[in-house]
């Protein structure tokens, strides 16, 4: 190959068609998580008072359960896709991008897994605790 044009270098590369994906799926957490933080604070509104005993007791229900599960995937979900662009937009230096996506995803999984967890308790175990 010669020494071409400017164009002539980069014809052919095109786009990754990544952005468009990852903006979508932001928007989409975004939106659930709209959604599901209005099912929360409604109710919790509605809730008699907000003890232990009675969110327990609320938790241990089958759909509000499952709504809470739900929340903390969506919140962790989005959470991870806007640091993920924060860090490739201000980490330069490959190892140290590497890492911290790496921290990142460990952090996001790590805390979700627990959040559903917790649900996941409170629900099998009937309130009692």
């Amino acid at each position: 190959m010669g020494n071409g044009t400017s164009i002539g270098k980069v014809r052919g590369l095109g786009s990754a068609h990544e952005g468009a994906h990852h903006w979508l799926l932001q928007r989409f957490t975004a939106i659930g998580n709209l959604v599901l933080m209005l099912w929360l604070l409604a109710s919790f509104v509605l809730l008699p008072d907000l003890g232990y005993a009675t969110i327990s007791g609320y938790l241990a229900k089958p759909v509000p359960a499952v709504a809470m599960i739900l929340l903390i995937a969506s919140l962790f979900w989005h959470a991870r896709l806007g640091l993920q662009v924060l860090i490739e937009d201000y980490v330069h230096t490959p190892g140290n991008k590497f890492a911290t996506l790496a921290l990142l995803n460990l952090a996001t999984i790590g805390g979700a897994a627990f959040g559903i967890f917790c649900v996941a308790r409170l629900a099998l175990a009937g309130g009692a605790a």
